[in-house]
């Protein structure tokens, strides 16, 4: 990415967001370049994925749901009761339709990155665990999944995925079928090598 393109895209998101969201958007991205570097990524990819994944988290509601009316789309039955997650959808819409970023595994990175799902890129993985571990982040495990980012991306998304499948059971909230499929993936694959 050039400096010119990154100015425009800090840009894009410091108008946007919330001073808190705005450094943990930077966070992510510069967590989404070391990850790349150390799992054979594109740091590039990384980085503007990083930046936008949050583009639209601080909009409303109403005009999450403007901007979803305005496109024709409408949410899955799970993310309609889950607005913590509309973000991810429509964010992947507005880097396309809004920022023309045309690069469909980075509009992926940022459509999955709150719940994961069967087939992930590795830069839809590395924006997971760079969201999951970015700097700022403090949560009860955090450092459990930073610990596992160090040995593989699939250790920590399994990390990741096993704890926000835990609170859905402590709160009694449902599962979005994305983030079974992905964590079920990774332990078939898992234990499909142990078998070897």
């Amino acid at each position: 990415m050039t400096d010119e393109e990154r100015k425009y895209y800090t840009r894009q998101i410091r108008e946007r967001l919330t001073d808190w969201r705005f450094r943990h958007s930077v966070n992510v991205a510069r967590e989404a370049v070391r990850l790349a570097a150390r799992y054979g990524g594109d740091p590039d990819q990384a980085e503007l994925a990083g930046l936008l994944h949050d583009v639209t988290k601080d909009m409303s509601k109403k005009e999450q749901l403007d901007l979803m009316a305005r496109w024709g789309l409408t949410f899955s039955v799970y993310e309609e009761h889950a607005p913590k997650l509309w973000h991810a959808v429509t964010g992947a819409i507005y880097v396309q339709r809004v920022l023309r970023v045309d690069d469909e595994d980075i509009r992926n990175a940022i459509r999955y990155h709150t719940t994961g799902r069967a087939g992930m890129s590795l830069l839809e993985k590395i924006i997971y665990v760079a969201d999951c571990t970015s700097e700022e982040r403090d949560y009860k495990g955090v450092d459990k999944i930073r610990k596992a980012a160090d040995s593989s991306l699939e250790a920590a998304m399994e990390e990741a995925l096993a704890s926000s499948l835990q609170d859905r059971l402590d709160d009694r909230t449902p599962m979005h079928p994305d983030t079974v499929g992905a964590y079920n993936e990774l332990l078939m694959a898992k234990y499909a090598l142990k078998k070897k």
